[in-house]
């Protein structure tokens, strides 16, 4: 069973700045990075460091070519990321001195993935084999349909959440890996406790995982409810953590473990995680992960 992450691929320029900009002024920042970015590549980061066997696939422009060379030096298969001439995904983002930040996101290569690009990707994959996906790519419509032609597990995580998911073939989704607001946007429950009975009575033959930050996860299908609490810890950053639950609880899951076991140590990675401060370069590995031992809310 091998796992293909489809996803995308971002450059973050990141400008911490005395106050956001305002029309007509011009701004001096205070410091300026380029850091990796991106849920798909967070998610194939946190899947290699937990241990798992991932195949990222997506595009980048000339300038991007060294998110290619970051997720193939964390241990991804990078031979399905293809060089376009659009420009790589970007993100330029003002972080002023309370921590606030204000984005603006350029989708770049990432919405120009088409029909050939998709083809040429599945055909080297089987049923049985996972695909991962998020909803930061264009073509999700054809992906899910052809993987799930293809006998392929689909998980799916609705970042960034929008009207359009709604129109995708989400009866084809084995699994949904949801937060708070989009659990209750697909399932239509406007209370956390009410998402997982109302969301699988609307999608009877999928899995759900439900992530509540610090009060910890939520399991359910038909026959079944989980609840995992969450670690005890002092937060830096939650930059990159609930990929981080997502790369380790799919990588726990295909490496055999049953879905209470995967759930804890996912909930672990991400909470070792939000100690860090940084996005694909606070994610742990599982190393880290099995060596933490993190305090359990009373």
């Amino acid at each position: 069973m091998r796992i293909l992450n489809f996803g995308s691929l971002n450059i973050d320029y990141v400008y911490e700045v005395d106050h956001f900009v305002k029309p007509g002024e011009t701004l001096s920042s205070l410091s300026y990075s380029r850091n990796t970015g991106g849920k798909g590549l967070n998610q194939s980061v946190a899947l290699a460091r937990a241990g798992a066997e991932v195949y990222h696939a997506g595009k980048v422009g000339d300038e991007g070519v060294f998110l290619k060379d970051y997720l193939a030096e964390s241990g991804v298969h990078v031979e399905h990321i293809f060089v376009t001439p659009v420009p790589t995904g970007h993100a330029f983002i003002q972080v002023e001195k309370t921590g606030e930040n204000a984005i603006v996101l350029y989708g770049g290569a990432n919405r120009a993935v088409g029909s050939q690009d998709i083809d040429q990707v599945l055909y080297r994959f089987e049923a049985g084999d996972c695909l991962l996906l998020q909803n930061e790519i264009s073509s999700m419509e054809e992906l899910m349909e052809k993987a799930y032609r293809r006998g392929m597990e689909i998980f799916f995580n609705p970042a960034p959440m929008d009207e359009q998911v709604l129109s995708y073939p989400l009866d084809k989704v084995g699994w949904f890996i949801v937060n708070e607001l989009e659990g209750s946007i697909l399932s239509g429950a406007q209370e956390p406790e009410d998402i997982p009975r109302a969301f699988m009575a609307k999608y009877p033959e999928s899995r759900l995982v439900l992530t509540l930050g610090s009060r910890g996860a939520v399991y359910a299908d038909r026959n079944t409810t989980i609840e995992m609490p969450a670690c005890r810890v002092r937060a830096v950053d939650t930059t990159a953590a609930g990929d981080t639950f997502i790369g380790y609880f799919l990588a726990s899951l295909t490496g055999g473990a049953e879905v209470r076991s995967a759930l804890e140590t996912a909930v672990q990675a991400a909470a070792l995680c939000v100690t860090r401060p940084g996005a694909a370069d606070s994610i742990p590995t599982a190393a880290e992960v099995a060596a933490f031992l993190p305090g359990r809310p009373g």
